[in-house]
């Protein structure tokens, strides 16, 4: 895997003039012409890339599944993620789309609030396909700022990195009002998605073969519903409250109260069953939700 350090070689790669800062620069996509198709199979980059794309002739690839993005759509790539992009050679010097492409190195924002502050926003952990997809005034909002960063950057000055870095953050800050925004207008999808979750998470605990892997995850969950992690709780938390965790944790007490009533268990042997390595864990767990013991909320309902 190859690994693009620096943003003037990003800049080399994708066949433009190289940045006018060495650390943030707005790149239009129609100025874009890949012709070096062997870096792109597998790469990671060390820099934040914002993208804001449309009519896209390329196929991005995340895991084992392609994207195609061809109308108004963000997507966030952080530091470190690998990446393959299909492009295709044969009309390399062709456009392969329109929109704006945002990149910034961490270095840019040292010692800024923002270098604890963008650690905050999930989306840069999303897979592609939970790309943000935009309505015309938010894209506007989005393509202004994209323009006024571009615009600062011409004349380097000691004010210009805090202006710039405010304008990430104004972006930043958008673009987590407008995620907030398509989980609520995405509402009878989630509504399907929470039935979804509870109905996997009810098999999960009726299950023996996959207690014995231990409690279900995050993880877990999001890979059986093909979501991200973080999207996933994200998403969960803005419609119910709740994050993923959370609704793993409320259906496993749910169902060790049920085995506590309804059995002659020891508080042990239900642990075990649920997916426990240690009785201690689920006693903490158990108190912790319900302000008492298993024990205790046992003998209350004798």
């Amino acid at each position: 895997m190859q690994t693009i350090n620096s943003l003037s070689e990003f800049h080399r790669l994708l066949s433009i003039p190289p940045p006018l800062h060495p650390l943030v620069s707005v790149v239009l996509v129609s100025e874009i012409h890949v012709i070096n198709s062997g870096v792109w199979q597998h790469f990671s980059t060390d820099f934040y890339t914002i993208s804001l794309k449309n009519n896209i002739q390329s196929k991005v690839k995340y895991g084992q599944q392609y994207y195609d993005f061809d109308k108004g759509t963000m997507t966030f790539i952080a530091p470190k993620q690998v990446q393959t992009v299909e492009v295709d050679t044969t009309n390399a010097y062709e456009s392969i789309g329109t929109g704006y492409v945002l990149i910034f190195h961490p270095d840019f924002f040292k010692k800024h609030p923002l270098q604890s502050t963008i650690k905050n926003y999930g989306y840069f952990s999303y897979s592609l396909n939970e790309a943000l997809h935009l309505s015309q005034q938010e894209e506007q909002n989005v393509i202004e700022i994209f323009q006024k960063i571009e615009k600062e950057y011409q004349h380097i000055d000691k004010h210009t990195q805090d202006i710039i870095l405010s304008q990430i953050d104004l972006l930043l800050n958008y673009c987590n009002r407008f995620y907030e925004r398509q989980f609520i207008t995405r509402k009878a999808v989630n509504n399907d998605l929470l039935s979804k979750m509870e109905a996997l998470l009810n098999d999960y605990f009726s299950n023996t073969e996959t207690l014995n892997s231990g409690l279900p995850t995050v993880e877990y969950l999001a890979n059986q519903l093909n979501y991200s992690a973080n999207y996933l709780s994200d998403m969960l938390r803005l419609l119910t409250g709740q994050s993923a965790q959370q609704h793993i944790h409320e259906k496993l007490i749910g169902k060790a109260k049920e085995k506590l009533l309804t059995t002659n268990l020891s508080v042990s042997e239900i642990a075990y069953e649920l997916g426990f390595e240690q009785p201690q864990s689920f006693n903490r767990l158990f108190k912790k939700k319900t302000e008492m013991s298993p024990l205790k909320y046992r003998q209350s309902f004798n």
